[in-house]
């Protein structure tokens, strides 16, 4: 038997965020990481500049992944970077609850990504790709067809 409300408030889960220090990765080197770590289903990567020992530049390589994923994200690490460790933690995270909706815009449909917590809207989002494709096919910036995705989505919510 189960007491207590139910509630909205999202989804809590855990990551396991990986770490790794390298002093000898170019910048193309470091973006082809990140990718392919995205590409291995991590859901975030990211690179840090850092002084190392010796006072060299260099920089932390980090990702996170579910739990199931760990074993494919430290092969990319050992394979794309010079790195001989990958530090790993896990770490308890909050989530919002998420949704897409969809707004129409002058240059198309555009979907939002809308946070909820407590039932109420925290953040919503346009989705980069859907702004990014409308504003090519219409010749303008991408800066133009986020605020257009914006106002639209707010308009909906007074009406």
């Amino acid at each position: 038997m189960l007491v207590g409300d139910a509630c909205d408030e999202g989804a809590a889960d855990s990551v396991i965020e990986l770490s790794a220090n390298v002093d000898d990765c170019t910048g193309e080197v470091l973006g082809a990481t990140i990718e392919k770590l995205l590409a291995a289903g991590c859901v975030d990567a990211w690179a840090s500049p850092i002084v190392m020992k010796k006072s060299r530049p260099g920089w932390t390589v980090s990702a996170l992944c579910l739990p199931g994923g760990l074993a494919a994200a430290e092969d990319v690490l050992f394979a794309e970077t010079t790195t001989f460790g990958v530090r790993r933690r896990v770490l308890d995270r909050s989530k919002l609850l998420r949704a897409f909706e969809t707004v129409p815009t002058p240059y198309g449909p555009v979907r939002i990504k809308v946070g909820r917590r407590g039932g109420k809207v925290v953040t919503a989002s346009p989705e980069f790709a859907d702004c990014l494709s409308a504003a090519e096919a219409h010749h303008v910036s991408v800066r133009e067809v986020l605020s257009a995705a914006q106002a639209a989505w707010r308009e909906g919510q007074r009406t």
